[in-house]
């Protein structure tokens, strides 16, 4: 009598990600982790002039726009802010 052949059954998918996961974890405990970035120091000077140049630049357009236009450009703002909310 002729010997059946077994039926190899395919490997679970999820068995096979776990086992995937696992080695990788395995992986990294073994390495060190890396060492962070120091942050690059930022220069004073610099700030504290784009601070000043930011105030005199807001103050003078504020003069310089008329409170017709300041409302035109409020209005547009305010409908940008709820364009979506209108169509829920």
């Amino acid at each position: 009598m002729a010997k059946k052949k077994r039926q190899t059954r395919k490997p679970d998918p999820n068995t096979t990600a776990k086992s995937m996961i696992d080695e990788i974890a395995r992986r990294s405990e073994d390495r060190p982790a890396p060492e962070p970035e120091p942050e690059k120091p930022k220069n004073k000077a610099a700030q504290a002039l784009s601070k000043l140049g930011a105030k005199k630049g807001g103050e003078a357009r504020a003069k310089k726009l008329s409170a017709k236009k300041r409302s035109q450009i409020a209005r547009k703002a305010a409908k940008a802010r709820w364009k979506n909310k209108e169509t829920d």
